[in-house]
């Protein structure tokens, strides 16, 4: 019945995405968002929350929420700039240490895993397709504004 629906299909898609990733990521106490979180901060240290935020393509309150969980954690650490009493620069805290490479070790056997049960070239043709379907919505919804 709902098989050339786009919503259906890619909600299906991103249910099975989420659980693997969450299965993953669990080993290390931390929800595939927050992860993905502290694997921006470890390349860029000393990011804004800003920079985060458009890096992450989640509103900024969230980023805010999520640096929160994880600082009270000790995992990230924040640091004023200086320029705007309301932004931080995030750095990766004592305790991430821990979890650093372990962070990168699941992100690229995930990688592994899904390109071996799609094949390497499907997965790779997907995520252009999403990234250029994401852009033209966006586009138009742009266009759409009075």
């Amino acid at each position: 019945m709902f098989e050339r629906c786009l919503y259906f299909n890619l909600n299906t898609l991103t249910r099975e995405v989420n659980r693997l990733w969450e299965d993953a990521f669990r080993k290390v106490g931390l929800s595939p968002s927050h992860a993905y979180l502290m694997r921006a901060v470890f390349n860029a240290p000393g990011i804004t929350q800003k920079n985060l935020a458009d890096e992450l393509k989640l509103s900024p309150s969230t980023v805010t929420r999520f640096i929160d969980i994880l600082a009270a954690r000790g995992f990230l650490e924040r640091k004023h700039t200086g320029e705007d009493a309301r932004e931080s620069a995030i750095y990766p805290g004592k305790e991430s240490k821990k979890i650093k490479n372990e962070l990168e070790h699941i992100a690229k056997g995930l990688s592994k895993q899904v390109r071996a049960i799609i094949n390497e070239v499907d997965v790779g043709d997907l995520v252009v397709r999403l990234r250029e379907a994401k852009a033209a919505l966006q586009q138009a919804k742009n266009h759409a504004k009075p």
